[in-house]
């Protein structure tokens, strides 16, 4: 729970200078954890306008789907008009009343065939104009979805850039407080700060450790107080400090 004996060291001055460089570690810390949710937040709005993409893409297939169909449908109309044409030239060279009455049958048949190829023509063409106000409604809210994604985009680009910036500016700062700080201390800080989620050093509140907030004993308090010794939390190992 208590460090070396650092005699040569004002500790209390030293101890003030880990406060200031742990205000500026937390901001530190606090950016770059976001700055690395920032990559994920782009990924997800790219997923999120990609798969809007793909729903268009998909009713442009089915609109090609229907065309085909529908020129499979005319080709099999034209067949089938060509059929009802062969039948007909062909019943006056019948001799029987019962071949005539047959081959009758036959074009009746035949054109009532054509009639359904006919009918499913018009129901293609009504399915490819609901398509077709469909695709044109989507590319145009897909305008404005794209607008809005490269918007979002461009604003996490520039809170990335504010970030490094602001990082930067951190950083200077930070190079202006340790070369006032002791080696050995400033080395055990960073140690406790990289293994404890960039939170080294806590004030007491409320006699309980402002990292962990286990409770402090009153004896431990009074050798916070004293500046006599470095002294760490038993439990997180964090440094601690009294805020005066």
């Amino acid at each position: 729970m208590t460090g070396g004996n650092l005699a040569t060291v004002d500790l209390k001055a030293q101890i003030i200078g880990l406060v200031k460089l742990q205000e500026l570690d937390s901001q530190i810390y606090a950016l770059r954890n976001e700055k690395e949710t920032k990559p994920l937040e782009i990924k997800a709005m790219e997923e999120s306008f990609e798969a809007k993409k793909q729903g268009l893409l998909l009713l442009e297939k089915e609109s090609l789907e229907l065309q085909k169909q529908r020129k499979d449908k005319e080709l099999e109309l034209a067949t089938n008009s060509e059929a009802v044409k062969k039948l007909q030239s062909q019943l006056y060279s019948l001799k029987t009343n019962k071949e005539f009455q047959t081959m009758l049958q036959q074009i009746a048949d035949a054109k009532a065939d054509g009639s359904l190829i006919e009918e499913k023509i018009l129901i293609s063409f009504e399915d490819s104009d609901k398509i077709k106000a469909r695709i044109d409604q989507e590319n145009l809210k897909l305008k404005a979805d794209e607008k809005v994604f490269l918007e979002q985009k461009k604003n996490v680009e520039l809170r990335i850039k504010e970030i490094d910036d602001q990082l930067n500016q951190l950083q200077a700062q930070r190079k202006q407080i340790t070369p006032g700080i002791d080696q050995k201390m400033l080395a055990e800080y960073e140690r406790i700060l990289s293994s404890r989620d960039g939170l080294a050093i806590v004030t007491v509140v409320d006699n309980s450790c402002g990292g962990c907030h286990m409770l402090v004993p009153p004896q431990v308090i009074n050798l916070i107080k004293m500046y006599e010794h470095i002294v760490t939390c038993e439990v997180c190992n964090r440094i601690f400090y009294i805020a005066e």
